[in-house]
Order: C-alpha cells, then structure tokens, then sequence
C-alpha cells in the first residue's frame, strides 16, 4: 500500500515596512540614530523583526539622505532581512504606500511599524500579524491609564469611559492589497490619517485589535531615550 506524502503547508510571505522618514524636530537630530543603551534606536526596531520567524522581508522607508546611513546600519548589525530602502513621501500615507510597493511581488501581508518603536516584544508582533492572517488588518493596542476627558473652550464637560477607549500601537498588520488600497484610495481624497488603521477604516473593515505593550514606547522627545533605557535595564 502506498501513502500519499502530506505537502507541507507554505506560508505566505510577510514583509514589514518601517516608516523611518520623520525629520525629528522635536529632537533637534536624528532620532533614530541615537543610542540606546549604546544601540542606535533604529537598529533595535530593525533587530525586533530580523528575528521574527514570521517576517521575510523588512524595507526601510527614509529621507533620500538617510538612505546611505541606515543602509550601514542594517549591514553593521547584520540585519539580513533589509531588502531595500526607499525613498519616502510627502506624508506619511505617502510613505508608507512607497514601502509597500518596493515588497516583494508574491507578498501577502505587511506589518507596518514605526522605526522610533525600538523596544516591541517579539509577542506583540507575532500576535499582531496572526491575527491579521485571520481577519485582513490588525492592531496592538493597551489601555489608558489616565482618566479621560471631554474638553470645550478650556472647561471639562464631560467624562468618557476607558473601557471603550484604547491607545493603539505598531505593527498595524493587514493583507497587502486591502492597505495598499486603502492608502491610494485616502490620498487620492485627501484624507487627514491619524493612523494606516484609519485608511482601511475609511473602507468599512474592521480592524482585530491584539495584545499591546507599555513597553513598546515610541521615542518622541529627549525625556524618552532614558525611559526606554531603563525598560531595557528592568528586562535585563
């Protein structure tokens, strides 16, 4: 008797796209490649998903003039995954959208990141892209801890409950196609995005919210390289 041999399931490509475009003005330099902990901020992000066994393929979207620089970083650190590193737009949907097109032609999902998020936990990443396998778009998210309020002409008016309220993290994952888009179709409308969830939101769908982290900070301004220093030090 003869058993057919069982074919191995393949899995769809996964490309993560890392907007690394911002000028930083709020830093007065490049934020990105400041160090942290003696890692420049970017190299970690990169680090994050080279060692995630979901992501294929990792571009890098930045200034013309970043280009060179961040090409050395992923070569020093042996970030392997880099596949290119594109220029990005005027916005950041523009952005985004140019990370998307320089993927790979057979990939199926992105996981779209900020490069000022170095510190994302492998979980948070992994769950993000399963469940945007599932559903077409998901997005880690943690809770408020703050009370929120409903502000007018400088008077609180009103209060808003926490509990159907959340602050929303990268990666945003979704199927390729429906984000791509989803993007062309909001900067063809010129449509103000807080987020890439708000594109595929302008279309109805649905995005699956995931397991967050207060770990996975984003540097912003000064104050925030010794806050995720000292994450990286309550970890070590």
């Amino acid at each position: 008797m003869f058993f057919r041999q069982k074919k191995e399931e393949v899995r769809p490509r996964i490309a993560a796209v890392i907007p690394a475009a911002g000028s930083s003005t709020r830093m007065g330099t490049n934020k990105l490649l400041l160090p942290l902990d003696g890692i420049p901020v970017l190299a970690r992000t990169l680090l994050a998903f080279e060692q995630c066994l979901l992501v294929d393929d990792i571009i890098i979207v930045c200034r013309e003039q970043d280009i060179a620089p961040y090409g050395k970083l992923a070569q020093e650190f042996g970030c392997t995954k880099v596949r290119h590193i594109v220029r990005g737009g005027q916005t950041r949907p523009e952005s985004v959208l140019a990370g998307l097109n320089a993927c790979e032609p057979d990939t199926a999902y992105v996981a779209i990141h900020d490069g000022a998020r170095p510190l994302v936990p492998q979980a948070v990443i992994e769950e993000a892209i399963t469940a945007a396998m599932d559903t077409g778009a998901a997005a880690p998210v943690v809770p408020l801890k703050d009370s929120i309020k409903r502000i007018s002409d400088g008077k609180i008016i009103a209060d808003v409950a926490r509990d159907s309220i959340a602050a929303v993290q990268t990666p945003q994952c979704f199927d390729r196609a429906l984000i791509s888009t989803a993007l062309k179709e909001a900067i063809a409308a010129g449509a103000a995005l807080t987020d890439d969830c708000a594109a595929v939101e302008r279309l109805g769908t649905l995005v699956t919210a995931t397991s967050g982290s207060y770990r996975n900070l984003k540097v912003t301004t000064p104050e925030d390289i010794p806050m995720a220093e000292a994450l990286l030090n309550q970890e070590d």
